[in-house]
């Protein structure tokens, strides 16, 4: 019977052995070191934050692996021998495969600043270091301090948990606004506004230099490259992930940032794939980038890896760019491309409305020439996928679009609306241009 291991036990690692499962009898065994049983990694700040147990993070019950025939082994992967199909295990066990699929996902991305190996400097990605912050961060400490680096989705996520302990915190944002290498500058400095408004001391254009210790080992400042020294006792890193893919040295699987893959999610290696944060595609699809550090398209690569496995080789296709995400009360949605002020293409324009109250916020982005609606970033303002999806596949005119916003709204019953208001502002715009 043909072995299939899954290294990795995450969302594409789990969805690929869910599918293999469902297409055939093969034998199926998922490896992993974080944790014996899959988790919503996402919810892991509801953990820290007091709104669910860690149990309550298990999508399945205990006993759904093995009624669906997929073996669960609790081991760190060390080396990878493709010549003779073998996994050097770290305990100094061996497990053979005939088919291998990678899904390690990532780890925390640092940048060589001294003071990283003190404690109370860590990353938040997986399950230690949630356990490892309840140990830096305990809800008992009398008015600790930490300091965030990095402005991301990671980074805000970080700061709400701290805030909710009452922990003093400050983030350090090398752009002018928060995230603003990604949001166009009016989102980005909308949320710059709401989360200093959550008490949260937001330095714009500031870096980074170096970590301070005391004589123990423990963190006590950081300093920033503008010669700003901030006492401190945990220091964030969120300046974002990169593939765990260190293990796979000597293995002679090909690798760049990621593994890198063609659109079957195959490696150069035969039998071997990679799907999930780890792989890299050879060439990126569309204006996505090689490597999505994102749950949704680790989830569809695991479909995708299991059709081929199970005999109907299937091409890997995510379609159009969406993502959302919740900090501080704000719920944030983006579909299709709406470019930052740094990245945005020749050809792009946006139309930017925004409410009074600084908590809700739209931008869209469409062809200056053609008109064809390019993407949305909603704020505030919770829209249907769906609908969003079918208007970029269809090439809608931004003027269809926000005239028909209100088709796309999602908010709850009896929530207010400002479809008008922004009709209203589009249409002032647009005479004026």
């Amino acid at each position: 019977m043909e072995h299939v291991v899954i290294v990795g036990n995450g969302i594409a690692g789990v969805t690929a052995a869910r599918h293999i499962r469902k297409n055939s009898d093969k034998k199926i065994t998922v490896i992993s070191a974080e944790n014996e049983h899959f988790f919503s990694r996402t919810a892991l700040m509801y953990v820290y934050m007091g709104h669910m147990r860690f149990k309550d993070l298990k999508p399945y019950e205990d006993h759904f692996w093995s009624k669906n025939r997929i073996d669960l082994k609790q081991a760190y992967v060390k080396k990878v021998d493709t010549a003779n199909k073998t996994l050097l295990l770290a305990e100094g066990d061996t497990m053979t495969y005939d088919t291998l699929i990678l899904a390690t996902g990532s780890v925390p991305a640092t940048y060589g600043w001294k003071g990283l190996e003190l404690q109370g400097v860590q990353g938040l990605v997986s399950k230690q270091d949630l356990e490892l912050l309840e140990k830096n961060a305990p809800n008992n400490q009398v008015c600790p301090k930490a300091v965030i680096v990095g402005g991301g989705l990671i980074g805000v996520e970080l700061a709400e948990m701290l805030h909710t302990r009452k922990i003093e915190v400050t983030m350090l944002v090398r752009e002018k606004g928060f995230w603003s290498s990604v949001l166009p500058e009016a989102d980005a400095q909308m949320i710059s506004e709401h989360i200093k408004s959550h008490h949260i001391n937001l330095l714009h254009e500031e870096e980074l230099d170096e970590i301070l210790g005391d004589a123990q080992g423990n963190v006590r400042a950081i300093r920033t490259k503008s010669g700003k020294e901030i006492s401190c006792n945990l220091v964030g890193i969120t300046t974002g992930v990169k593939p765990k893919i260190d293990f796979l040295e000597e293995s002679g699987i090909a690798t760049d940032k990621g593994i890198l893959v063609n659109r079957l999610l195959q490696t150069n290696q035969a039998h071997v794939y990679a799907i999930g944060d780890c792989a890299q595609q050879h060439e990126a699809i569309g204006l996505r980038k090689p490597v999505e550090a994102v749950w949704y398209t680790g989830r569809m690569m695991g479909e995708t890896v299991a059709l081929t496995i199970c005999g109907t080789p299937f091409e890997y296709n995510p379609g159009n760019w969406f993502n959302s995400a919740k900090f501080f009360e704000i719920e944030y949605q983006t579909y299709g491309w709406v470019f930052s002020d740094k990245n945005k293409k020749p050809y792009e324009a946006h139309f930017h409305w925004k409410h009074p109250d600084n908590t809700k916020c739209i931008t869209i982005a469409y062809h200056k020439e053609t008109r064809a609606f390019l993407g949305i970033n909603t704020f505030g303002i919770r829209m249907r996928h769906d609908v969003l999806d079918h208007w970029l596949n269809t090439r809608k005119s931004v003027d269809e679009v926000v005239h028909n916003l209100a088709e796309a709204n999602f908010d709850p019953e009896f929530f207010k609306s400002y479809y008008s208001n922004i009709n209203a502002a589009f249409s002032g715009a647009n005479s004026k241009a």
